[in-house]
């Protein structure tokens, strides 16, 4: 079966929606995007500062009570769900659970064949893009440059630093059919475009 998800995982500003960007604007097939961003906003506003909900911590932190935590789950089962019933989906989360956030997903994905990425940045390039945008609480992008990929299964990384040299690995999740590509950081959005797109669309040199 054919991939019908592509899980982007990375801390705040770390450069997931460029990635996003660039498959839309690259494969042929209509992939719709959802994103842990878009489903907190989808909440309404009480939930947004209350400690059933979602609260932002003045230092960047984050943290979630009961209600969203089941909310979540079930924003996840309708992503598998859609999948399931033929769309294929490009998710940007952010594991702030880190391994346990990974394991919600591969539960309710099942037998799903999805592509995960690790999308990684230094901490000290996500704060100045976090600076830059004015749209997030100081302090979210360095907590969470690390946290999200902790004890994650090893999968794909991505790197988005602005300089030096970075790495994408497209390793499905069944296990035998991984690949690896390397390039620039500078161009890893394209790359990983690249990397997803078919062999007539692709745009080799």
């Amino acid at each position: 079966m054919a991939t019908r998800l592509i899980i982007l995982n990375g801390g705040s500003s770390a450069g997931k929606s460029g990635i996003v960007r660039c498959l839309h604007a690259v494969l042929p097939d209509p992939w719709p995007a959802f994103g842990a961003d878009s489903f907190a906003e989808a909440l309404p506003a009480r939930m947004r500062a209350a400690e059933e909900g979602i609260v932002f911590e003045p230092d960047g932190g984050v943290s979630v009570g009961p209600a969203f935590t089941a909310l979540d789950a079930a924003w996840t089962e309708g992503i598998a769900a859609m999948a399931r019933a033929g769309a294929r989906i490009v998710v940007d989360d952010v594991f702030l659970g880190g391994a346990a956030s990974q394991r919600r997903w591969r539960k309710a994905l099942g037998e799903l064949p999805a592509l995960w990425v690790g999308v990684r940045c230094e901490s000290a390039v996500a704060v100045g893009r976090e600076l830059a945008r004015g749209d997030r609480v100081p302090g979210m992008a360095a907590l969470q440059a690390d946290v999200v990929h902790e004890e994650v299964r090893r999968v794909p990384g991505v790197g988005t630093n602005d300089r030096g040299a970075g790495r994408l690995t497209a390793d499905p999740v069944r296990p035998g059919e991984g690949r690896t590509l390397r390039g620039a950081a500078t161009s890893t959005p394209d790359r990983v475009a690249h990397a997803m797109a078919p062999p007539h669309r692709r745009r080799d040199g």
